[in-house]
């Protein structure tokens, strides 16, 4: 049995279908039983949200996107951003991953997001749940911000929700004439970031750390965007990590981490992408720091795949990047685990009517 779980919201299994308080997606529901709760130690450890998941590539053909919700079904995620990828390879170019060709140039695009736009509405999806989001906003010319969500507001009022993922600094799409934003560009944001603050519209950027060469290169960017927009819902993509910053100490890490979140109170870490667990959380030692960080900061983080739906890609793809993005949670106390991993953060920092089921606790 499949359905959607909310208010509360819970795991994708019928075991717990069994024993919880289910709504459907217009929110009539019934009581099954009221002291329903989530038992980790019979249920799945894996995510039920994605709040990361492109569902279109940079370029060539991409997987469609009622076989994307069937994964995501499938895989028991409940809930989704529905990411395009906010720069797209020439129409004429061969590739479908920048990485492969370097010079050719990969810039911003709207065709994306309207493309999701479109099927989203044609689809109009209630399971999973999904939540459009602006990816071709660009950053790094901020005078084109209000035109391309004024675009979105034309085309498809009211359904696009979030922004991003927007690069700020992305270090691996430097050889493909990527334009990082300025400090200058960072403070010409102030129209469209006051309209997200209006809107309560969480954006998630694109802000590189730096490099092995140097940790920290691009650090000031990102302390820019957040001192200077202190009440906007900012995401970070990926804690700053990226394949070319695969050796920083993780304790210094860890610890940069913990003095922004102190900082800035509407920060929100995007545990996204296999980097994350490849190059630091599969180390000895390493995945408790990140869980005990998560634990003293269990309100501030969200999980996601950084899933491509390109082809020809197929589920048993999608369904590995799930469960290694999602081996941080088998570490987290119950506090963080209920909001990372079920959903809660996530529902909060979109408004959303629902609730993660509480934890069940032992005798």
């Amino acid at each position: 049995m499949s359905v959607l779980l909310r208010k509360p919201v819970l795991a994708a299994t019928a075991a717990l279908a069994a024993t919880a308080v289910v709504a459907s997606p217009t929110g009539a529901g019934r009581a099954l039983a009221e002291e329903a709760c989530f038992d980790r130690t019979k249920q799945p450890y894996t995510s039920v949200v994605d709040s990361h998941l492109h569902f279109r590539p940079f370029g060539g053909k991409a997987i469609p996107f009622d076989e994307v919700n069937a994964y995501l079904r499938k895989s028991g995620v409940r809930y989704a951003n529905v990411f395009g990828i906010g720069q797209k390879l020439p129409a004429d170019s061969d590739c479908t991953y920048y990485l492969d060709c370097p010079g050719t140039p990969v810039l911003p695009s709207v065709k994306n997001d309207i493309v999701n736009g479109e099927s989203y509405a044609e689809s109009k999806p209630t399971d999973p749940h999904l939540t459009l989001s602006m990816t071709s906003l660009d950053v790094a010319n901020p005078e084109t911000v209000p035109g391309a969500i004024a675009l979105y507001d034309k085309e498809f009022p009211g359904l696009f929700r979030w922004a991003g993922e927007v690069n700020l600094i992305k270090g691996a799409l430097l050889p493909n004439h990527h334009e990082p934003a300025t400090v200058q560009d960072i403070r010409a944001w102030a129209p469209f970031m006051r309209e997200l603050e209006k809107r309560g519209i969480p954006i998630t950027i694109h802000a590189d750390l730096g490099t092995d060469a140097e940790p920290t290169k691009y650090l000031h960017l990102f302390r820019e965007a957040l001192t200077r927009y202190p009440r906007n819902k900012i995401v970070w993509a990926h804690m700053g990590l990226s394949k070319e910053l695969s050796s920083m100490d993780p304790a210094r890490h860890i610890a940069l981490v913990r003095q922004l979140l102190a900082r800035h109170p509407n920060l929100t870490l995007d545990l996204s992408w296999r980097v994350l667990e490849d190059q630091y959380f599969s180390k000895p030692g390493v995945r408790e720091q990140y869980a005990a960080l998560l634990d003293a900061y269990p309100t501030r983080a969200v999980p996601g795949t950084d899933f491509v739906a390109s082809h020809p890609k197929d589920y048993a793809v999608y369904k590995e990047e799930l469960e290694v993005t999602s081996r941080i949670n088998k570490a987290l106390g119950d506090e963080a685990f209920r909001r990372i991993a079920l959903g809660e953060n996530y529902f909060r920092l979109l408004g959303l009517d629902a609730t993660a089921p509480e934890i069940c606790t032992t005798a």
